[in-house]
């Protein structure tokens, strides 16, 4: 266990056991050198399921949190370290001074019932600038992520919303959320962080951009028909054809578009894009389809998806962070890493969280392993994969 003044996590590697986990929980809150515990956050493996609600409970009771707040995962973040077997349980505490902090659980239901930027401030009672950002977790079988979060921008952008989509026990198809004392096992809970503290974010989608960029010159819905008045396939076999032959065989398969989200910049760097899958090429026609409805005149830069590019922007964007922050306190972080990250990609353990830790830390760390990732593109959020979204507790 590691922490600092204001943040501090815990990992309970065992099984279910009341007694014992509530002295771990005692002995945690007891190291957190703060008054006052202001927000917890629990991941949970699905080993828990059967008692998650006495975990809650026993969370609540004794680290004294006013408000807790969390999800399922197979694998678990806690300061530097991965936990990606048999990981069991993390537990992180933030003391955040004059924080204004909310929870609210929503359903699919409320998500189709939403008709326009006045409906999700009067189900939350939080107005349009009140929260300095959200944070979110989110169970991806029964809610369509990407309709919420369109409607949560048009309510509250450009707040950045945080977080991931939870994972559990995928033969049943289930994952379960938390909020307090209540286990939901459908919808979403998000926390709105408002007054003294901001979240400011880092969202590292793990790719490095190739060739130049491009305006979109002919698209139809998900299609790209022509790139600077040629046809998109030309100038994608010539992105392509211009890599050095090593990094040719690393590409395959890996290729992706990045697409400019703020047009109003004076360059475009790392961060600006948005990065969506390369569905298709075809030669003859000379279109390729994309994962996501561009549209005419936009800035385009093909994208590289590699171990080292991975390294590369998560590295980068961490500095960038820490140079934009001009030495503000960060009190903690939560940190919601791809499934398709960690020792898979990396080939070897504690890459991203010890990566924040090595440049931002010694910092108060919690998370998990995600099946989709949220954090902002520009003045947006969007739903993301292979990425690693950190949300840092700030002071404003």
């Amino acid at each position: 266990m590691v922490g600092n003044e204001f943040a501090i996590a815990g990992h309970w590697q065992g099984d279910f056991d009341e007694g014992a986990i509530q002295r771990w929980v005692e002995e945690l809150r007891n190291r957190l050198e703060a008054p006052q515990v202001s927000l917890g956050l629990v991941f949970m493996t699905p080993k828990f399921f059967p008692h998650a609600s006495q975990v809650l409970e026993i969370v609540r009771v004794h680290a004294r949190i006013p408000l807790l707040a969390g999800c399922s995962s197979q694998g678990l973040i806690v300061q530097g370290e991965e936990v990606e077997q048999n990981a069991g349980l993390v537990l992180g505490l933030y003391s955040l001074p004059e924080a204004d902090l909310k929870g609210f659980h929503f359903v699919q239901e409320e998500v189709e019932e939403a008709n326009g930027p006045g409906y999700w401030p009067l189900e939350t009672g939080i107005e349009r600038g009140q929260a300095n950002g959200w944070l979110v977790f989110i169970d991806p079988f029964h809610l369509d992520s990407e309709t919420w979060l369109k409607g949560w921008n048009e309510a509250y952008s450009p707040a950045p919303v945080m977080g991931g989509l939870a994972s559990g026990d995928f033969s049943e198809q289930q994952t379960q959320v938390y909020l307090n004392d209540e286990v939901f096992e459908e919808g979403g809970v998000a926390i709105s962080v408002g007054g003294a503290v901001k979240l400011a974010g880092v969202t590292s989608q793990g790719c490095t951009p190739i060739g130049d960029t491009w305006t979109l010159t002919r698209v139809e819905q998900n299609i790209i028909h022509e790139i600077g008045n040629r046809p998109a396939y030309e100038v994608l076999a010539e992105t392509f054809g211009k890599l050095a032959p090593d990094d040719q065989k690393k590409a395959r398969g890996n290729l992706f578009i990045g697409l400019v989200v703020n047009e109003y910049l004076d360059e475009f760097h790392r961060g600006d894009f948005l990065i969506r899958n390369l569905l298709g090429a075809d030669a003859r026609s000379g279109s390729i389809a994309v994962g996501a409805l561009p549209r005419r005149g936009q800035t385009v830069q093909f994208q590289r998806r590699s171990r080292a590019a991975a390294t590369q922007d998560l590295e980068e964007l961490l500095a960038r962070a820490r140079e934009k922050l001009h030495g503000a306190q960060i009190y903690g972080g939560c940190l919601c890493s791809c499934n398709g990250r960690g020792q898979g990609l990396f080939g070897r353990p504690n890459h991203d969280a010890g990566m924040v830790q090595q440049r931002l830390g010694p910092l108060g760390l919690s998370g998990f392993f995600c099946n989709g990732e949220i954090g902002p593109v520009g003045e947006k959020s969007f739903l993301h994969g292979y990425t690693a979204s950190l949300a840092l507790f700030v002071k404003k």
